[in-house]
């Protein structure tokens, strides 16, 4: 294979894992766009809590508590374990708790109840 094929051939790879790495983010970024879900993760920003918890936390009706976390799990975003009846949820990596607080800070700075910075 030429250097210039394989030239080619490498940046064609390196644009395409681009390209999936844009698609997935934008996936988990509309995740976060709905509301319920946003305030489902800030609450397990905190640490791993079962349904019932999570729907107080939420004040959303417990229906939609379970379709939001299930999308959340098929996602990969949170992940599951049983405690005795009990399923416990938490956040699959703490990547998603920054993107969550930092979600979170802009929307403090957009009210004014900060003040901006760079």
């Amino acid at each position: 294979m030429s250097a210039r094929v394989h030239a080619a051939t490498a940046h064609s790879t390196q644009q395409q894992e681009n390209e999936e790495r844009l698609q997935t983010a934008a996936a988990v970024l509309a995740l976060l766009a709905d509301r319920t879900r946003l305030a489902l993760l800030q609450h397990l920003t905190e640490g791993e809590a079962d349904v019932a918890t999570l729907t107080a936390a939420s004040g959303a009706a417990r229906p939609s508590v379970s379709q939001h976390l299930a999308k959340l799990r098929l996602a990969g975003l949170v992940t599951t374990r049983k405690d005795g009846r009990r399923v416990v949820y938490r956040l699959q990596h703490g990547h998603l708790k920054r993107l969550v607080a930092e979600a979170l800070n802009v929307a403090d700075h957009q009210i004014g109840q900060l003040p901006p910075h760079d």
